[in-house]
């Protein structure tokens, strides 16, 4: 990082993270750009703070828009510091009942939208040889479950870009944080998340009961956006930060219960792994 307040670039601020992370960052004294799709959504969280807040128009699925608003920012702060991938939303359904056009949105968005926005600031992080990428994951990224398996590979996907970058950039000065929230009380289960329309009886009991479930907890989940906003805040300032950081108790359950399972397959099965290999000579 410069020894200048750090610049940090934000997808997807008007709702959820983004928003929170917005205002935390602004009132600490940071530099932020906030970003989303309808600009009227967000041009009130940078009122007082026109100094150091800029926001800007952005859909991350239109790559002139990126270019653009990347060069808005230079413009403006002269660099990126900090880019925070959060644009996003989910869909439910069940792999059989998965539709193909929203399926592809909502990659291009989440997978696409997110490599193209990285690339666009890489450049200029490599040529400082400092920058830092936070990319927003899910629990959904460590594990599938009923009915979120295409959302779930979308954040899968984020996974194994953020997991090569992060080996990528290292000896460039660029780190790399993957963020794995559980539920917390965002529009994600509301308004954000896609449904199919087609439905199959058969599948009542696991996926559609799920989306009873989350449509029953919507708006009561457990998770504080604020207080995930600052934990990421404090994580990218901290002296070692960690390439993953899962948030909120039932994530932390979520991927406790994925390890034990991928210790269990690995431990059970060692010896017809083992026997894959041509034998020792």
């Amino acid at each position: 990082m410069t020894t200048e307040t750090p610049v940090w670039f934000i997808t997807g601020c008007s709702t959820g993270f983004g928003r929170e992370l917005v205002t935390l960052l602004l009132r600490q004294g940071y530099r932020v750009v906030a970003t989303a799709r309808d600009v009227t959504k967000i041009a009130g969280l940078i009122e007082g703070y026109e100094d150091k807040g800029l926001a800007l128009a952005l859909d991350v699925t239109d790559l002139d828009a990126i270019h653009h608003a990347v060069k808005q920012t230079e413009q403006k702060f002269g660099q990126i510091d900090v880019l925070v991938n959060n644009a996003g939303y989910g869909y439910m359904a069940a792999i059989e009942e998965g539709e193909d056009a929203p399926i592809r949105s909502m990659f291009d968005t989440n997978v696409f939208g997110l490599i193209d926005m990285t690339k666009a600031v890489l450049p200029g992080m490599r040529a400082r040889h400092s920058g830092f990428v936070v990319n927003l994951s899910s629990i959904a990224g460590l594990r599938a479950f009923p009915g979120s398996g295409y959302y779930s590979a979308t954040k899968h996907a984020v996974e194994a870009v953020s997991e090569s970058l992060a080996q990528e950039g290292a000896p460039l000065g660029i780190k790399v944080l993957l963020v794995e929230p559980g539920p917390f009380r965002t529009d994600f289960a509301g308004r954000s998340l896609g449904r199919s329309k087609t439905v199959i009886a058969d599948y009542d009991s696991t996926v559609h009961a799920r989306l009873r479930m989350m449509q029953g907890y919507s708006g009561s989940q457990k998770g504080d956006p604020v207080r995930a906003a600052q934990a990421i805040i404090d994580v990218v300032a901290s002296s070692n930060p960690p390439l993953r950081l899962v948030l909120g108790a039932m994530a932390m359950d979520g991927a406790r219960e994925k390890v034990r399972q991928l210790t269990a397959d690995f431990d059970t099965w060692e010896e017809t792994t083992l026997g894959a290999d041509f034998p020792e000579a």
